[in-house]
């Protein structure tokens, strides 16, 4: 979508942190501002964070709002994750800390990931300022098609009768997660993992394993377990896969155990 406007991408990539017994990431604010240039127009934020997982503070939120409203940026801000929280952790929207902000925000939101209607292609935008409301009908005109009749009684079921299995969903979820970091530790200590505060996806990094070349490429033939391919995350994706959390305990298992007898035939 970037490219087909014209534009391109400067990556500011998260620092990684590993002083714990998972992989967390940091956000380095030099490395943010100095990411900005002259062209710089729009700063694409995913809150929560995907693939790490991480949830935003409200004080990340505001250094780097302050940035943006510094360098005269609209905030495009991607909350698509922002009801799957683990262990009760809150999301903050970041267009709610200021008028100001919320006068150049562009907050993404959708039904999908939540509660599982990709399928339905129902999303929207919630754009406060009428001025960048039009910026948004003009870029979009002719590219996006509308939402169909199944999309919108999709998302209206989910978000008024969803929240009892919404509610059962998340502490599942966090049970996958606590598994997978505990299977990984007694049985592929090789491979590294984040402990996701939000989303239901693992990021795994297999860099410290003896497979040859791409991991995503090897657990798929070897293993016949399909997981994403991290490079297509940008910068610092090399090396790691992406796991689905959100499938029965029984799937994950038999998923982990197959990584485990690949890995173990080399």
């Amino acid at each position: 979508a970037i490219k087909n406007q014209g534009r391109e991408i400067n990556h500011a990539p998260l620092t990684r942190n590993d002083r714990t017994d998972c992989i967390s990431y940091e956000i380095d604010f030099d490395l943010f501002e100095d990411a900005i240039t002259a062209r710089t127009k729009l700063f694409l934020l995913c809150n929560p964070h995907h693939p790490v997982g991480r949830i935003h503070s409200t004080e990340d939120l505001e250094r780097m709002a302050a940035i943006c409203e510094r360098n005269d940026l609209v905030i495009c801000s991607d909350e698509i994750h922002c009801e799957l929280l683990l262990d009760g952790k809150r999301h903050v929207p970041t267009a709610s800390l200021s008028p100001e902000i919320a006068a150049r925000c562009i907050t993404l939101m959708a039904p999908s990931k939540t509660f599982n209607l990709a399928g339905l292609s129902c999303g929207y935008a919630i754009v406060q300022n009428p001025a960048l409301m039009e910026q948004v009908r003009k870029a979009t005109a002719g590219t996006i098609p509308g939402i169909n009749v199944m999309g919108f009684a999709g998302a209206l079921a989910a978000f008024q009768h969803g929240a009892q299995w919404l509610s059962e969903l998340l502490p599942y979820v966090a049970a996958n997660r606590d598994y997978v970091i505990e299977y990984l530790r007694e049985n592929m200590p090789v491979i590294r993992t984040t402990r996701p505060e939000a989303t239901y996806l693992m990021w795994l990094d297999c860099s410290g394993s003896a497979i040859p070349g791409n991991p995503h490429q090897f657990f798929l033939q070897k293993a016949k377990v399909a997981l994403n391919d991290g490079a297509m995350f940008g910068p610092g994706g090399k090396g790691f896969v992406r796991l689905n959390l959100a499938c029965p305990r029984a799937t994950l298992v038999e998923a982990l155990q197959r990584m485990r007898t690949a890995l173990a035939a080399l």
